[in-house]
């Protein structure tokens, strides 16, 4: 009977990584074996970026030779790479935060409780806000995480030894250990941080936390400001800011609200706005170039996407906004009756002609140094799982595209660590509204998308799934600049494991 057990609960998440039933929310079983070590940076098999040995499509329009990571005199550590100092007569605003990883037994609002891993007794953790410019300081202390803690900073810009990938940047915090995280808060937007060790498993379990940055002058104007966090704890309890019930916020009547929505599950969350008009005024913590008003559209956010809506409350009456699948995932703002839902056969938001555009000069036909092919399927990158995918190399400088081809499986919400990139096209046609730069780009199945970046962060980056299960089971693989090594190891035998 043990065996039959066994065997239908792999059965159970493999029909969710097929999307056929919906009996589990995330693929959890990991088949993914991780090796004893692995250095991320010199993962490179012998293969010539090019040969046709190598399953990865290269183009290099500058005829320039490549190297490993490791092959230069000159190799540089992920660790040397730290933020600046301030210039002497310029002192910078710091914002010093702690946050305490600990086991904890959370008392929910509907008079239960549930054991959970959370920062400073709360999952999600504190919200951490700051204002653009200012340098931000996190003391991370491990309580009794016996499997280790590290923070990623999810969607921020900043120097690769403090973007938290156990293994990569730094090694896991052990219990009763310290790490301080140190970054300059350059771009505004909605952000979030959760652990990258083990990631499937403590997100999961509610390490996980918000981090806006503030504009110093924002393009849209609004009275409110409220940011949401909408979670699967322990794999079945459905949060909205830590509640089971759903989430009341305050907004009267003509007030203009920003609304800041950032899928911390692994499924894509349809999320709807009943009851007014409203605009989609970022992704990614990006601004969109001229949103138009929107009515009745479900939003598509993908595992670790962000979306901001701005909308004014109705003379009378409540807004909502809430998943299509899941109503406890909702927020409802203001008093009065609710809205009238929005119909499940409502159009699907499309952010490929939303929008005016900006011309910025990047275009899927410009000069690229790189270009790379990466088809997607069920749990795998070009047929290969995690250290067996070659890395992307990339110089200093050069401009890459990545094109993206979802070959299998559910969704995939691609997310690159350390940069943005620019959305340049969708089954093969540009985009026509706003010019979409993002850190995730989410793919169904048989769509593919064209993305650009310019490679001017040096360090070695994660690009995974953020469907966390996903991730687990292997589709996680790296970008690296030539000339870059580090010090940790990934594996069994160091006990760090990023997935």
């Amino acid at each position: 009977m043990a065996g039959i057990g066994l065997k239908l609960n792999k059965l159970k998440h493999w029909s969710v990584c097929f999307g056929t039933l919906l009996l589990l929310t995330s693929c959890g079983y990991n088949e993914l074996r991780y090796p004893e070590e692995v250095d991320m940076s010199q993962m490179h098999h012998g293969a010539e970026i090019g040969d046709a040995p190598n399953p990865i499509g290269h183009e290099s329009r500058e005829g320039h030779e490549t190297s490993g990571a490791g092959e230069s005199a000159a190799a540089i550590s992920c660790t040397e790479l730290k933020e600046v100092e301030s210039t002497e007569g310029e002192q910078d605003q710091v914002r010093s935060f702690d946050l305490t990883a600990a086991k904890t037994v959370l008392n929910l609002e509907n008079g239960k409780k549930t054991g959970a891993w959370t920062f400073n007794g709360t999952s999600p953790g504190p919200e951490l806000r700051v204002k653009v410019g200012e340098r931000v300081k996190v003391t991370l202390t491990n309580r009794d995480i016996d499997k280790g803690v590290t923070i990623h900073w999810h969607g921020v810009i900043l120097p690769c030894s403090q973007d938290g990938v156990a293994g990569v940047t730094q090694d896991a915090v052990w219990p009763g250990e310290h790490f301080t995280y140190e970054f300059i808060a350059r771009h505004p937007g909605t952000y979030w941080y959760h652990s990258h060790q083990q990631s499937s498993e403590q997100a999961g379990k509610g390490l996980i936390g918000r981090l806006i940055v503030e504009p110093k002058l924002s393009d849209f104007q609004y009275d409110q400001d409220y940011a949401v966090t909408l979670q699967l704890l322990n794999e079945k309890l459905k949060l909205t800011n830590g509640l089971t019930g759903g989430l009341h916020l305050d907004a009267a009547p003509g007030e203009t609200v920003r609304l800041r929505l950032i899928n911390a599950s692994s499924e894509v969350q349809w999320m709807g706005v009943a009851g007014v008009d409203f605009r989609v005024i970022s992704i990614d913590g990006q601004d969109l170039h001229g949103p138009g008003m929107l009515r009745e559209q479900w939003i598509p956010i993908g595992g670790g996407q962000r979306y901001d809506v701005l909308f004014t409350m109705p003379s009378s009456g409540q807004v909502e906004v809430y998943s299509k699948e899941h109503k406890a995932w909702n927020v409802r703002l203001g008093s009065g009756p609710l809205p009238m839902p929005l119909s499940k056969d409502a159009p699907q938001f499309d952010f490929t002609d939303y929008g005016t555009p900006l011309a910025d000069g990047i275009t899927a036909d410009m000069k690229f140094n790189r270009v790379y092919d990466l088809k997607l399927g069920l749990l795998d990158i070009n047929g290969k799982k995690f250290h067996e995918i070659p890395p992307l190399l990339v110089k200093e400088g050069e401009w890459i595209k990545i094109r993206f081809k979802h070959t299998f499986g559910g969704p995939h919400p691609m997310h690159l660590h350390g940069h943005l990139f620019k959305i340049l096209t969708k089954n093969g046609k540009p985009l026509t509204g706003s010019p979409v730069y993002a850190d995730s780009v989410l793919l169904f199945n048989g769509e593919e998308y064209e993305v650009a970046f310019k490679a001017d962060n040096p360090g070695l980056w994660m690009e995974h799934c953020h469907n966390l299960g996903h991730a687990a089971n292997g589709m996680t693989m790296m970008v690296n600049y030539e000339g870059l090594t580090t010090p940790y190891r990934v594996g069994t035998k160091s006990g760090n494991l990023p997935d």
